[in-house]
C-alpha cells in the first residue's frame, strides 16, 4: 500500500488531543472585531472539537496525526 498524502490545509488547522478527539478554532475570530462582545471574543479563544458528524471526514484528512 502506498502512503497517503496529509491534506496540507486540515493539518494547519487541527490536532489530535490525547484521547482521540479532533480540536479546531472557533470562526468568526479574524476581522470586524469591534462590534463583537468582550466575552464573545473571550469565548472564541478556546479550542473546541469536532463534531461527529463530521470526524471521520477530518480523521481522512490527517491520517498520520
Amino acid at each position: 500500500m502506498p502512503k497517503i498524502k496529509t491534506h496540507s490545509g486540515a493539518k494547519k488547522r487541527f490536532k489530535v488531543s490525547s484521547g482521540g478527539k479532533i480540536i479546531r478554532a472557533h470562526a468568526n475570530k479574524n476581522h470586524i472585531l469591534n462590534k463583537k462582545s468582550r466575552k464573545r471574543k473571550r469565548n472564541l479563544r478556546k479550542d473546541a472539537t469536532v463534531d461527529k458528524t463530521n470526524f471521520v471526514q477530518i480523521r481522512r484528512l490527517i491520517p498520520y496525526l
